[in-house]
């Protein structure tokens, strides 16, 4: 097996990633389709929101090629490291682990997710590089390290939440994350956007946020977040969502709402999430099909 994977990787090497991704959109947008074992219309509505990811454009035949010789780890959809970079040079060092979802019938999405993360990575990479061999030939003895990895969120019959976190270190530390959440039976990606008839989810999320920020700064003093209300007002401070905001779909059916570090909180707070009551949002879901 550890031969297969070794010559697998080498032809990972040589996949050519798409470059023009707004090509691939104007493309997916003409020619998308409905995907499999759609149960309601809102299924289909759903889909059409992550068209993108759900077309028939074939991204990439060397890179499904390529998948389809991974070996089956177990369940019905896996995600495994499917290349890391690494760097061991004294005070610089990197540990850019790349994701890959294999499994999934829709092809398109599967090859979509892959070339991202694989994209992803790469620019990763590419950046340190750049910032080391800057120091360098600059003579600075500074210390420089980014470590990237992924974490399964939540994996059920159904759904399957992947995060990918990012941690930088140049002087001070930055964790990032980026979360996908994917319907495992319809095989299409969840969108924020695509749960809610409007956009009114994002001010009845941020209100909800802001109110549970409050709350825990006053029963724990060591708890602080960065809010900009008219009572209160700080520059750069939180005050409401975006409308793709990092979130995924746990275990429970709850959404949960992701901040990386220092977004809505110092440093010391880390990366924090508020998972929101399904009562909070009842009235503006589309239906009840993720969240319950």
């Amino acid at each position: 097996m550890d031969n297969k994977m070794d010559k697998l990787i080498e032809q990972y090497k040589d996949i050519q990633i798409p470059s023009e991704l707004d090509q691939v959109v104007e493309k997916a947008l003409q020619k998308s389709r409905k995907p499999k074992r759609t149960k309601t219309k809102w299924i289909a509505g759903v889909a059409a929101a992550a068209v993108i990811l759900t077309t028939s454009v074939n991204l990439s035949p060397a890179f499904a090629q390529s998948l389809e010789k991974v070996p089956v780890i177990g369940s019905v959809v896996n995600v495994l490291t499917f290349k890391e970079f690494k760097v061991d040079e004294g005070n610089y060092q990197a540990n850019i682990k790349v994701p890959a979802v294999e499994e999934l019938e829709n092809k398109s999405l599967e090859q979509m997710l892959n070339a991202k993360y694989l994209e992803e990575g790469q620019q990763l990479y590419e950046k340190f590089m750049a910032d080391m061999e800057q120091q360098q030939a600059f003579g600075e003895g500074g210390h420089l390290s980014v470590s990237s990895g992924y974490e399964i969120k939540t994996d059920t019959e159904q759904l399957l939440s992947v995060g990918r976190i990012i941690e930088e270190t140049a002087g001070s530390s930055m964790t990032t994350l980026q979360y996908d959440t994917i319907d495992k039976q319809n095989e299409i990606l969840i969108t924020l956007p695509s749960l809610f008839g409007d956009t009114s989810y994002v001010e009845v999320i941020s209100e909800y946020i802001i109110q549970q920020m409050e709350e825990q700064m006053k029963a724990d003093p060591s708890k602080m977040y960065f809010i900009d209300t008219p009572d209160a007002p700080m520059a750069d401070g939180f005050k409401t969502i975006a409308e793709n905001q990092n979130f995924y779909v746990n275990a429970e059916n709850k959404l949960v709402i992701s901040f990386n570090e220092y977004e809505v909180a110092p440093g010391y707070m880390g990366t924090v999430e508020f998972i929101v009551p399904t009562e909070v949002v009842q009235s503006i879901l589309v239906s009840n099909e993720y969240i319950k």
